[in-house]
Formats: structure tokens, C-alpha cells, sequence
């Protein structure tokens, strides 16, 4: 059943900030085409022997199935998982009658990636006079067009606009107004803030910070000694304040993952079994976001905490996982021996583009 909170924001003279998240997009859409996954514990990508999960239905992750598990770890959570090979032309294409139902109620739309997207509806092309009715509306028109449930957040700001669409989900509707915005951060847990990841969520609790009021009791200077570049943004988020525009050609200059390890290793076979998940996910990542990357970093850092990183540029996108995989594992190959342990290690693929133009060629690749 579809929850709302009835409230809006308009006693904000500036901005009405709309985030769209779709409910477990990949899977969802697998459930809805093929009737007998419809209810069962579902898997998109991957497989039961290796892989990582792309995502995970509502009924995998009661289980505590997430996107970017190691298939093998979701079976071993939930033995009756069904995996299922992603379909990323469907999703596209379901994707951009998404886009579409946006486009009708504004033009400032800046995608995240294919299930989810922020939208600035301070002026809304159809007149309607609430962000929340608008909010509606999208809902209502995505659900008789795909078939399909996306969770919405209304705020003054981006911060909490996508901390309201995930609050409730699935199938919600939820309003953070002005007058809420800063007791609703006090109370919120430090691991619900966007932009505060596992590593820096580990931090914070070790410095006693476990709410936003906890947040918020520091000061600028403190958080600068810990978090550098990016205290001016826990500061500010801490207060219920984001300036951050909605940009309607947002541009992703790079995907990455990387992974510490519990014992640092010189061993190139166990760094190279150690880069495969990465790679799975990187190259899921940019499948989902339909671009194309040319460039792949390498990066270690070693147990002296000193890291490097090593790339190679190529003269057209990588066309596969594979090809992605063959240049990382000799960029791998180009330091050894090593002279230090490795605690670290990481890949990115960069020099994106949306694959708009001539398809990626598989290259010939001697490394």
C-alpha cells in the first residue's frame, strides 16, 4: 500500500526539490514481464557460483540480499534465491519513459542513474500548486505507464529530498518541510545521511557521532581535522542546509570500487582473485548507467598507508568486462615484485561517455 505524508513545501520561497527512486528497478522490472518470478526472491546478475548481485527484490532482501553482494554470499542468505541475467536494453528503454514522465513536469531533471533522479519543480510546467502534488502526479503516471512503483522525497534541498524518498520505501510518498528539516537531521542516524559511506560511517561512530545532533554539535574546524574537503558538506547537512543545484547535465567523469583487506598480501594471485569483484561491479555499474568508459585506473595503497595508481588509456571504449579485466590484470602484473604489502586495492574506469555514438569496438589488447 502506497504511504503518504500530506504536507508540503511551499512555505520555502526558494527551491522545491523532488528525488525519484524506482523500488528495486532491475528486479522489479524482471518480475513484472515474467509473472513466475513475481513474489520469489530474486537476483539480477551474477550467478550461484560467482558474480556480483546487480539487484535485489523486496522479497531477496528480507533475507539481507543487497546489490553489490558476491553471488555466493547471497545463496549462502538465502539458498532459494533465483538469479537472473541482466536485460540493461530493457531497462533503458523503461528508463527513458521514466525521463519522459519527468520531462512533462519540468525541465531542471539531473539523472543519478537509471532508477532514480532529482528534480527541481520550484516552477512546474503543468501549474500544480504543491511540490507534493506534483511528486504525485509523477508517481501516479509512472505506475499507469511501466507498471512499476517509484518512492518519492519532497524537500527544499537535495540532501533531504533523497534522505524523504528513502525513508519509507517501498511505495512512499514522504515530505520534509522547512520547519522540519533540522529536528528531522538531529534525529536521523549518521548512517542514513547520503554521502556518508561505510568507511566514514565507521569513523564518525568511533568519534562518538551516531545522529545528526551529534553532527551538528561539532564545529567546522573539527570536522575539517578529520574529514578535509568534505566537512564543509557534513556541516552544512548537519543543519538541514545543501546549496547544491539540480543540475540537468550532470556529467559522471568516472565508476570505481575498491575493498581493504583484513591481512595486507604481496601475492599477485590473491590480489588478482581480490580485483574480480570490483570489476563486476564497475562494469554492472556502467551497464546500468549506459555509458562507456576508455581509461582504467589501477590504484593500491600499501601498509604504509603510500598508494599508487596505474592507467591505461585506449583509443575506444572498453567493449566488455572482460577486455576491462585483461588491461587491469596487467597493470597488476607491471609492479611486481613488490616491496611492500598491499592493505588496498581499487579500479575505476573513466573517460565516460553514453555510448550515444559509434558502438565500442572489442579491441585487441596486448598487456
Amino acid at each position: 500500500m502506497s504511504r503518504e505524508t500530506e504536507a508540503t513545501t511551499d512555505a520555502n520561497p526558494t527551491r522545491k526539490i523532488i528525488h525519484i527512486d524506482m523500488d528495486a528497478f532491475y528486479a522489479s522490472v524482471e518480475q513484472r514481464d515474467d509473472p513466475a518470478l513475481r513474489g520469489r526472491p530474486l537476483a539480477v546478475g551474477g550467478s550461484r557460483e560467482r558474480g556480483v548481485v546487480a539487484a535485489a527484490s523486496y522479497e531477496a532482501r528480507v533475507f539481507g540480499v543487497r546489490s553489490a553482494m558476491p553471488s555466493v554470499t547471497a545463496r549462502r542468505l538465502c539458498p532459494d534465491l533465483v538469479f537472473v541475467k541482466p536485460r540493461f536494453d530493457v531497462y533503458k528503454a523503461v528508463s527513458a519513459e521514466i525521463q519522459a514522465v519527468f520531462a512533462e513536469h519540468t525541465a531542471i531533471i539531473e539523472p543519478v542513474s537509471l532508477d532514480e533522479a532529482y528534480l527541481d519543480v520550484t516552477e512546474n510546467l503543468r501549474g500544480l500548486p504543491t511540490a507534493t502534488a506534483v511528486a504525485r502526479a509523477i508517481r501516479a503516471e509512472i505506475l499507469a505507464r511501466t507498471g512499476l512503483v517509484a518512492s518519492a522525497g519532497v524537500s527544499y534541498n537535495k540532501f533531504l529530498a533523497k534522505v524523504a524518498s528513502d525513508y519509507r520505501k517501498p511505495d512512499a510518498l514522504f515530505v520534509i518541510t522547512p520547519a522540519m528539516g533540522p529536528a528531522f537531521v538531529e534525529a536521523l542516524p549518521i548512517g542514513r545521511f547520503h554521502g556518508v559511506g561505510p568507511v566514514t560511517e565507521a569513523k564518525m561512530k568511533r568519534l562518538g557521532i551516531l545522529t545528526g545532533g551529534d553532527l551538528r554539535a561539532r564545529s567546522l574546524a573539527e570536522l575539517q581535522a578529520v574529514f578535509g574537503s568534505a566537512s564543509g558538506y557534513y556541516h552544512g547537512v548537519a543543519r538541514g542546509i545543501d546549496e547544491r543545484p539540480v543540475r540537468a547535465h550532470r556529467i559522471r567523469k568516472s565508476v570505481g570500487a575498491e575493498t581493504t583487506f583484513s591481512e595486507d598480501t604481496t601475492a599477485f594471485d590473491v590480489l588478482a582473485e581480490r580485483l574480480q569483484p570490483l570489476l563486476d561491479k564497475v562494469w554492472t555499474t556502467c551497464a546500468g548507467k549506459g555509458v562507456a568508459g576508455r581509461t582504467v585506473t589501477l590504484k593500491l595503497k600499501f601498509s604504509d598507508f603510500a598508494q599508487i595508481t596505474r592507467a591505461r588509456s585506449l583509443g575506444a571504449p572498453v567493449a566488455s568486462r572482460e577486455a576491462m579485466a585483461q588491461v587491469s590484470l596487467g597493470l597488476l602484473r607491471d609492479v611486481f615484485p613488490l616491496r611492500r604489502s598491499v592493505r588496498l586495492i581499487g579500479v575505476s574506469l573513466s573517460g565516460l561517455d553514453t555510448g550515444a555514438g559509434e558502438a565500442p569496438r572489442q579491441l585487441g589488447l596486448a598487456v
